[in-house]
C-alpha cells in the first residue's frame, strides 16, 4: 500500500457541490495565495465508464505522458484500464503501483537500449517501432519481446501532429520493415497509429484502420502467423461539453467494415487526454495589473502561473485555455479588452493574447478548465515559482466506488475541508499578499 502525503487525501463532498464552489470556499479562507488545482475524481471515473459505452471493443491503454500523477494512475488501474508507457520511468511508475506487465505497451518507437533492457527485466513484452535500427536494437536486447509496427497516417487537422516523428509509410516503408522483421526472426504480432493528438478530423481514423488492414494482409503473406492487435492510438479530445459519439461512430463502424467481431484481433487505443483534461481546474490569482503603454483600454494581468508552469502546452502543443473569474462582475463591472502573463521575467510568458473580460483587480483569481493533460507532467519551476498544489475531491458515489478497489485505505479519504488540509501542508504560515497600505498607496 502506497501512503498518500497530506496533498494527496482524497476529500469527500456533497454530490451537489461544484468544482467552483471548492474554489469559492477555499479563496475565501485567505489560506492559499499559490496557484492551486481541483481534481474531481469522478469526472475521471466517469470518463473510464463513457469509453467502455461507446467503444465497446476497444480496450484503453491510458498514456501514462498525458498526466502521470500517482492518484490519476491508481485511480485508472482500479478502473481496470491499462497503460501506454513511452519510457523506463514511466513502466517502473506504474509497475510500482502493483500493475502487471501485461498491462502495458511500451509505445515508443526509438527507445535508448537502456529503457529496452529494463523492459525485458520487468517483463514488459509489447512495443512498437517503425525504422530499421529499432529492429536490431530489439533483436539484440529483447529478442523475445511482441512488436507492434506503427504507420503513419495523420489527421489533416489535430492539436498536435505526430507522422514527421513517427510512423513508417504503410505503403514505401512498411513492407522492408515487415521483411526485415521476418528475417530477424522476431514476433510481430499487430498494427498501430497515431492520427495526432486532439484530433479534429475523425475521418482520419477510418482511414488509418483501412491502411491496417493492408498491412495484416501483407504481414500473411509474408508469413507472420500471430497477428492479432490493432492499435488505434490517441487523439481523442477530452474537454467539457466535449462528445466522442461522432469519432465512435467512425471509428465503430470502421473496425466492423475492416476487423469484424470474432475474427480475432484485440482492438486497443492509447487516449490520454480524453480522460483526464476535463478532472482538472486550475485557480490562479492575479499578483499585478498595467495597462498596455500604447492602447490604455488593454488590461494586463498577471497571474501567478505560466508557460513554464502549467501553461506549458501553449508553446509546444497549441493549447487554447479559456480564462473565467472565479466570480462573475460580468453584470457590475465594466469589459475590458484583456491580456493575461505569467509570472516569470520571460517576455514570451503570454497565457492569454487576447480575451474580453470584466474589470478585475488585484488578488482576484482566474480559474481555468480542462487543464489535466500535459500540464502537471512537463511544469517546471523556473524562476522559482512553485507548482500548483493538487486538491482531490469525490462524492460519497464516487468513494464508495473506489474505497475498496484502491490500494489505499479508508484513512486515505477524509471528510475534512480542503481549507483545513492546506493549513495542514503550510510549512510556515501564509503570508499577507495585500498591499501594506502604510508603506504603499494603490492608486485605482
Amino acid at each position: 500500500m502506497r501512503m498518500l502525503r497530506s496533498e494527496e487525501q482524497i476529500h469527500i463532498i456533497d454530490s451537489k457541490v461544484t468544482v467552483e464552489e471548492i474554489m469559492k470556499d477555499i479563496v475565501s479562507k485567505n489560506v492559499i495565495s499559490d496557484p492551486f488545482y481541483i481534481f474531481d475524481i469522478g469526472d475521471l471515473v466517469n470518463k473510464a465508464i463513457i469509453w467502455q459505452q461507446i467503444f465497446p471493443r476497444v480496450k484503453p491503454f491510458y498514456a501514462v505522458k498525458s498526466n502521470d500523477s500517482s492518484l490519476v494512475l491508481e485511480i485508472l488501474a482500479a478502473s481496470g484500464i491499462n497503460f501506454d508507457c513511452a519510457s523506463k520511468a514511466e513502466i517502473k511508475k506504474v509497475l510500482d503501483l502493483g500493475v502487471n506487465p501485461s498491462r502495458i505497451i511500451f509505445a515508443n518507437p526509438a527507445k535508448m537500449a537502456s529503457h529496452i533492457k529494463y523492459a525485458m527485466r520487468k517483463c514488459v513484452d509489447l512495443t512498437t517501432f517503425d525504422n530499421k535500427l529499432e529492429l536490431y536494437k530489439i533483436k539484440s536486447l529483447h529478442p523475445s519481446c511482441n512488436l507492434v509496427i506503427r504507420i503513419r497516417c495523420d489527421a489533416t487537422e489535430a492539436q498536435c501532429p505526430l507522422g514527421i516523428k513517427y510512423g513508417c509509410d504503410p505503403l514505401t516503408e512498411a513492407p522492408s520493415l515487415m521483411a526485415l522483421a521476418g528475417d530477424l526472426g522476431l514476433s510481430v504480432v499487430g498494427v498501430s497509429f497515431h492520427i495526432g493528438s486532439g484530433c479534429n478530423e475523425p475521418a482520419a481514423f477510418q482511414r488509418a484502420i483501412a491502411a491496417s488492414a493492408g498491412i495484416f494482409q501483407l504481414a500473411q503473406e509474408l508469413g507472420f502467423k500471430n497477428m492479432h492487435l490493432l492499435n488505434i492510438g490517441g487523439g481523442f479530445p477530452g474537454n467539457k461539453n466535449t462528445s466522442l459519439n461522432k469519432i465512435a461512430n467512425i471509428v465503430n463502424d470502421a473496425l466492423n467494415e475492416w476487423f469484424p467481431p470474432n475474427n480475432g484481433v484485440t482492438i486497443i487505443a492509447e487516449p490520454g487526454r480524453y480522460f483526464v483534461a476535463s478532472a482538472f481546474t486550475l485557480a490562479t490569482k492575479i499578483h499585478s495589473i498595467k495597462k498596455r503603454s500604447n492602447d490604455e483600454s488593454h488590461i494586463m494581468y498577471f497571474i501567478n502561473d505560466g508557460v513554464y508552469g502549467s501553461f506549458s502546452s501553449i508553446l509546444y502543443d497549441h493549447s487554447v485555455v479559456v480564462p473565467k473569474s472565479l466570480y462573475d462582475y460580468s453584470r457590475s463591472r465594466p469589459i475590458c479588452e484583456s491580456s493575461i502573463w505569467g509570472p516569470t521575467c520571460d517576455g514570451l510568458d503570454k497565457v492569454v493574447d487576447l480575451v474580453n473580460m470584466p474589470l478585475l483587480k488585484m488578488d482576484e483569481w482566474i480559474t481555468f478548465e480542462n487543464m489535466g493533460a500535459y500540464t502537471i507532467p512537463v511544469a517546471s519551476t523556473f524562476n522559482g515559482f512553485p507548482l500548483p498544489k493538487v486538491f482531490a475531491v469525490a462524492n460519497q458515489i464516487i468513494w464508495n466506488k473506489l474505497k475498496n478497489t484502491m490500494p489505499i485505505s479508508e484513512d486515505h479519504f477524509t471528510t475534512v475541508p480542503i481549507v483545513a488540509t492546506i493549513k495542514m501542508i503550510q510549512s510556515e504560515s501564509i503570508e499577507d499578499d495585500a498591499c501594506d497600505e502604510n508603506n504603499f498607496k494603490c492608486t485605482q
